[in-house]
């Protein structure tokens, strides 16, 4: 008799939020994070977001500005046992505009009972990098 694992593959979980993210279906994207989350963007000056009320409508507020928005996590690593990162790119267009603006960066999730209990982003790739391996570390 064969056991299937019951630990949830943290990969697939990262993936579909962020096509849940792209789509901007963010009912779905509000069930892969704790109730109690963290999303950190103090990186870039947006400041630190604590539950998912408060996620939700940043998110919400992030998108609406845009006529179209895709986010896609181009890698994805597992760098310890409930750490990932991710290298992003975020492709959007304002109402009216003709060009698009490209950002770059990565995600730093942890997760705890297979939810993004934290999620930070660094607009640095070297620095989510180094801050992922730290948290890794830290936990052990």
């Amino acid at each position: 008799m064969s056991e299937e694992s019951t630990t949830p593959d943290l990969v697939e979980i990262t993936r579909r939020a962020s096509q849940a993210a792209s789509r901007r279906d963010l009912d779905t994207l509000m069930t892969f994070y704790a109730s109690d989350a963290v999303l950190d963007f103090s990186d870039s000056g947006m400041g630190t977001y604590e539950g998912v009320d408060a996620i939700r409508a940043l998110i919400e507020d992030w998108v609406s500005i845009y006529e179209s928005y895709e986010t896609t996590a181009d890698e994805i690593l597992r760098l310890g046992e409930n750490v990932l990162l991710t290298i992003n790119t975020q492709v959007a267009r304002l109402p009216g505009g003709s060009g698009s603006v490209r950002l770059h960066d990565a995600y730093v999730f942890l997760f705890e009972d297979g939810l993004i209990a934290r999620h930070t982003a660094y607009r640095d790739i070297d620095e989510g990098r180094a801050a992922a391996e730290r948290l890794v570390e830290e936990r052990g």
